[in-house]
């Protein structure tokens, strides 16, 4: 069976990671969060008190040390999830707070940061047998994919997803923040000026708003076959 490049982009808090890291284990590929990378870089620069009280983003501080920004992922032995890692810490909670999640628009917005994550990200994908996930993976880090899927889900439920999850880990989330966030995610991400989100050509659409996981990993696993058989 031959190996191939599996692109999933879509709108913040649709399941993307979860779906690509579920087909990736499915099909023994390595996956790729590139969403938790630019959230690193987030992180990165609020503890380096980048961002002022009125939520502007020093970028000339943040262009200086977005070099020094080393990113990783590794597999948890016990849980058997992939983690990131910021300068050798582990930092997958505190990456996936709401205070990170109304910064990160601002900072993947920026040319600078996109052009060294997406350097990154080419190069983890060079030898195919990957599923990386994003906003812009299908249209410019491998516009070559032989697999592209785009998915999305209404706000309300992507932002109930969000909420059931953070209060699954037991951290504070009130719904109406989170839904208001996605929505502001949603207009900055699809409005930025580089390499904003968009549904390639040659991308399948899948709205997972009503679907199982179950199903919705039927589904996956049909279109990766149609891809390699």
């Amino acid at each position: 069976m031959k190996k191939i490049t599996i692109a999933i982009d879509g709108h913040s808090s649709c399941g993307k990671s979860t779906m690509a890291k579920d087909l990736a284990k499915m099909v023994g590929y390595v996956y790729v969060d590139t969403g938790a990378m630019y959230r690193a870089v987030t992180l990165a620069a609020m503890r380096g008190g980048m961002f002022g009280e009125n939520g502007s983003l020093d970028t000339e501080r943040l262009k200086a040390a977005v070099n020094d920004i080393d990113i990783s992922f590794r597999r948890d032995e016990t849980t058997g999830k992939v983690e990131t890692y910021l300068n050798g810490e582990n930092v997958e909670r505190e990456i996936r707070t709401i205070d990170v999640s109304q910064h990160v628009s601002q900072v993947a917005a920026l040319p600078f940061v996109r052009e060294r994550l997406v350097a990154a990200q080419q190069a983890m994908g060079r030898e195919k047998g990957v599923v990386m996930d994003g906003r812009d993976i299908g249209t410019v880090v491998f516009p070559d994919a032989e697999l592209k899927i785009f998915v999305t889900a209404t706000a309300e439920i992507r932002a109930r997803r969000r909420f059931k999850e953070l209060e699954a880990k037991g951290m504070p989330a009130d719904y109406d923040t989170i839904l208001e966030n996605v929505q502001q995610r949603d207009y900055a991400d699809s409005h930025r000026e580089v390499s904003p989100l968009r549904k390639a050509d040659d991308a399948i659409l899948l709205d997972n708003s009503e679907l199982t996981i179950d199903e919705q990993r039927e589904w996956l696993l049909e279109k990766f076959k149609e891809r390699t058989e």
